[in-house]
C-alpha cells in the first residue's frame, strides 16, 4: 500500500510547488491596492513656475515616512526636502527647494496601503517646457523581485497551515475522536501548526524588506524589524505568534491528554473545553488576516472583518478536513463510515457558510459586473469560482460514495480494526505468540485450506512462525524470539488487512474523489493566495474614474488608457494617450507608455492614429517624438470634427514585437 501512496503523495506535492510558482511568478510584481488618483503637479503636465511642493492623492490611506516620495531634475539629482506631510483626507505633499530650472522632473514615490500591500510607482512633470531626462526608473517595483516572491510563498504556506491546523483537529473532535490516537493525524495537524508558525516569523523578518528596498541583504536587518513591530501588519503577526503558543497547548491536550481518557463523562467535558478553546484560538488566528488585509480596508469594515472570519473558519473546516480523511483513507487503519458521513454533513455546511460570505465578498471588492471581467481581481475571482464549482462537484460524488459505503456491510477485517485499537492488537499478538499448543496449529491450517490464496500464504507463514515458537524451549531464554515472532504476524496481520481494504470498491472509489477533491483544493489555494494580494476591482474602477475626473476638471483634457500586449517577452504595458484641450483643431497630445507595475516603459516605437468611422474621415497618423523613458509627445496634432474618434495606438516592444490597440473617445 505504501507503494501505491507515496506516487500520490509526490504528485501532490508536484502540483503544489508548480502551481504555486506559476501563480507567484506571475503575480509579481504585487498589484498595489491603493491607487494615485491625483497629483499636483498633474502627471505629464507643463506648469509656467516651479511649484514649492508636489501633492499625491491616492484612493486610500497609506503609510508614508520620509523619503518615501521622491523628486527628481532633469539630470537625475534630488530636489525634494526628504520630508512628507499629510495635507487631507489621503493627501500627502513633499516640498521642493526653491529655484528649480526648466525642465521635465520625475517624481517616484513607494508607501504602503492601508491593506499592508506595497504600492510604488513614477510621473513627470515639466517646467517651463519639456526636455530630455537622465532618470531611468528602476523596473523592480516594492513587492517585487526574489523578496517578494519569497514573501508571496510565506503567505501561501501561512494559509496551508492554518487550514492543516484547524481543519485536522475540528475533523477530530467532530467527526473521529478515534482519530486522536492516529499517528498521521496527529502529524498533520502538528505539521499545520509548524507551516503556520515558521511562515509568520518568515513573513515578518521578510516583512520590512518586502515593503521597503527590496534586498535580500535587509531582511535580517534588526531596525527594519523594530519599524515592522510599528506597523498594523507587524501587530496582526505577532498577534498570530501568541494565538499560535495558545494553540500548541490546545495540541498537546487534544493527542495527549485527551486521548488517555478513559472515562466518558469525563471525556465528553474535555471534548467540550476543547471545543471551547479550539474555537476562540481558531477564530482569533483568522482574525490577524482580516484586521490587516482586505477586510479592514473600504466600505463596511464593520462587518465586513466578522464575516472575513467566517469565511476562512469555513475555508479550513471543509479544506482541513478533506485532507484529514484523506490521510485517514490511505495511512489510518481504518475509518467508521459513520465518521465520514458526520463530515459530509459538515462540510456541506461549511460550503453554505463559504459561498454566502464570498458572495457578501465578491460584492464588497468588485461593485460592478464589469469589474468581473475587466479586472485582475475580477478574472482570478472568476478562476476561484470555477474551481469551487469544480470541488464542489467531486464533493457530491464523494457524498454518493459515503452513502454506498455506510449500506454496504463491513468486512471482518474493517469491523476488527475499528473495535480493536492497533496497540491492542500489538498485545493480542504478543499474548498469542506465547501459546504453543498442537490445536493451535491444526485451527491455523484449517483456516489456510479455506481462505483464497493469498490469504492462505500469510497464515502459513503464521502456522510456521507458531511452530518455531512450539519447538522453542520453554526456558525464558526464547523470550525475545517469541517477541519477534509476534510482531512479524502483527505486521502479517496489519497487510492481510489493508489488502481486503483496498480490494473494497466502495473504499477505493471514496479514496479517489477525496484525492482529486485534494488536487483541486491545493490550486484553489494559490488562486486564492493570488487573489489577496490583487488589487479589487472597486478600487481599480474607483482610482480610473477619479484620475479622469480630477484631469478633466483642471484642464479639460481628454485621458485615455489602452491595455497591449506585443506578444513577446516582457511585452505587456499600458499606453496612456492625454489629449489637450480635445477640442477641434489643434491639439497637444502625451502618450505615456507604462509596465504593468506603472513604471515607464521604454520601447523603441509609438505611432497613433485617430479615425472617425461615422463620418469615414481617417485614419490620421500621428507620428509623436521622444522626450523621456515612456513619454512621447506631438503638438498641433489637428481633429477636423467632433465626434467619437478611435484612437489607435501602434507599440513596439522588440525588433519584431508589434501591436495595433485601439480605443474610442469622445472628441470635440
Amino acid at each position: 500500500m505504501s507503494q501505491t501512496i507515496a506516487p500520490r503523495v509526490r504528485t501532490l506535492l508536484l502540483l503544489l510547488l508548480a502551481v504555486t510558482g506559476a501563480l507567484l511568478a506571475g503575480s509579481a510584481p504585487v498589484s498595489a491596492h491603493a491607487a494615485l488618483t491625483a497629483s499636483d503637479p498633474q502627471q505629464g503636465s507643463v506648469v509656467k513656475e516651479a511649484p514649492a511642493q508636489v501633492s499625491l492623492t491616492f484612493s486610500e490611506g497609506v503609510a508614508m515616512s520620509d523619503g518615501s516620495v521622491r523628486v527628481l531634475d532633469p539630470k537625475g539629482k534630488r530636489v525634494d526636502t526628504g520630508k512628507t506631510s499629510e495635507q487631507g483626507t489621503n493627501t500627502y505633499s513633499v516640498k521642493l527647494h526653491s529655484g528649480l530650472p526648466d525642465g521635465t522632473f520625475t517624481v517616484t514615490y513607494q508607501v504602503v496601503s492601508a491593506d499592508s500591500h506595497p504600492v510604488s510607482g513614477a510621473f513627470t512633470f515639466s517646467i517651463g517646457a519639456p526636455s530630455t531626462t537622465s532618470v531611468s526608473v528602476s523596473d523592480q517595483e516594492a513587492g517585487g523581485g526574489v523578496v517578494g516572491g519569497l514573501y508571496g510563498f510565506a503567505r501561501y504556506l501561512s494559509y496551508a497551515g492554518f487550514i492543516l491546523l484547524v481543519g485536522g483537529a475540528a475533523f477530530v473532535l467532530a467527526c473521529w475522536q478515534r482519530g486522536t490516537g492516529e499517528r498521521s493525524v496527529q502529524r498533520l495537524v502538528v505539521s499545520g501548526w509548524l507551516a503556520l508558525t515558521g511562515a509568520t516569523l518568515a513573513m515578518l523578518l521578510l516583512r520590512g524588506s518586502y515593503t521597503g528596498s527590496g534586498k535580500v541583504g535587509d531582511i535580517f536587518d534588526l531596525a527594519l524589524l523594530s519599524d515592522v513591530l510599528q506597523t498594523k501588519t507587524g501587530a496582526a503577526l505577532v498577534s498570530r505568534l501568541l494565538l499560535l503558543a495558545a494553540g500548541a497547548l490546545f495540541i498537546a491536550v487534544l493527542f495527549g491528554a485527551y486521548e488517555k481518557r478513559e472515562d466518558d463523562e469525563e471525556k465528553g467535558d474535555l471534548t467540550f473545553g476543547l471545543a471551547i478553546g479550539g474555537f476562540v484560538v481558531a477564530a482569533g488566528l483568522a482574525a490577524t488576516w482580516a484586521m490587516a488585509e482586505h477586510a479592514s480596508t473600504g466600505i463596511q469594515t464593520g462587518i465586513s472583518m466578522p464575516v472575513d472570519v467566517l469565511h476562512l473558519l469555513a475555508v479550513a473546516v471543509w479544506l482541513g478536513g478533506l485532507s484529514t480523511l484523506l490521510v485517514a483513507l490511505y495511512r489510518a487503519p481504518s475509518i467508521e463510515p459513520a465518521a465520514v458521513r458526520r463530515f459530509s454533513r459538515i462540510a456541506f455546511g461549511s460550503v453554505a457558510v463559504l459561498a454566502a460570505t464570498g458572495i457578501y465578498q465578491s460584492w464588497r471588492q468588485l461593485g460592478s459586473w464589469s469589474a468581473f471581467t475587466g479586472t485582475s481581481y475580477g478574472q482570478l475571482l472568476l478562476v476561484k469560482i470555477g474551481l469551487v464549482v469544480v470541488l464542489v462537484g467531486i464533493a457530491w460524488i464523494s457524498r454518493r460514495w459515503t452513502a454506498r459505503l455506510s449500506q454496504a456491510p463491513a468486512t471482518k477485517a474493517a469491523k476488527t480494526s475499528a473495535a480493536t485499537p492497533v496497540k491492542a492488537t500489538a498485545k493480542t499478538s504478543a499474548k498469542a505468540s506465547a501459546k504453543t499448543s498442537a490445536a493451535a496449529s491444526a485451527k491455523a491450517s484449517a483456516k489456510t485450506s479455506a481462505a483464497t490464496s493469498e490469504r492462505s500464504e500469510d497464515e502459513d507463514r503464521e502456522t510456521e512462525d507458531e511452530k518455531e515458537s512450539a519447538a522453542a524451549p520453554a526456558g525464558g531464554g526464547d523470550g525475545k524470539r517469541a517477541t519477534q515472532l509476534a510482531r512479524q504476524r502483527a505486521a502479517v496481520a496489519t497487510a492481510r488487512d489493508k489488502r481486503l481494504r483496498d480490494a473494497d470498491p466502495l473504499r477505493s472509489g471514496l479514496r479517489r474523489s477525496v484525492l482529486a477533491e485534494a488536487g483541486v483544493a491545493v490550486v484553489l489555494l494559490a488562486v486564492t493566495t493570488v487573489l489577496t494580494s490583487t488589487e479589487p476591482g472597486r478600487t481599480v474602477e474607483e482610482a480610473e474614474a477619479a484620475t479622469a475626473a480630477s484631469s478633466q476638471e483642471a484642464t479639460g483634457a481628454l485621458a485615455v488608457d489602452i491595455p497591449f500586449d506585443t506578444g513577446g517577452k516582457d511585452g505587456k504595458g499600458l499606453a496612456r494617450v492625454e489629449i489637450d484641450p480635445a477640442r477641434v483643431g489643434g491639439n497637444d497630445m502625451h502618450v505615456y507608455v507604462q509596465r504593468p507595475n506603472g513604471k515607464a516603459f521604454d520601447i523603441p516605437e509609438v505611432k497613433v492614429s485617430f479615425t472617425l468611422k461615422a463620418k469615414d474621415i481617417g485614419p490620421l497618423p500621428v507620428v509623436p517624438d521622444r522626450i523621456a523613458t515612456g513619454h512621447w509627445t506631438a503638438s498641433g496634432v489637428q481633429i477636423p470634427m467632433a465626434g467619437n474618434w478611435a484612437i489607435a495606438v501602434t507599440v513596439r516592444t522588440s525588433d519584431i514585437d508589434q501591436v495595433t490597440v485601439d480605443k474610442n473617445a469622445q472628441i470635440g
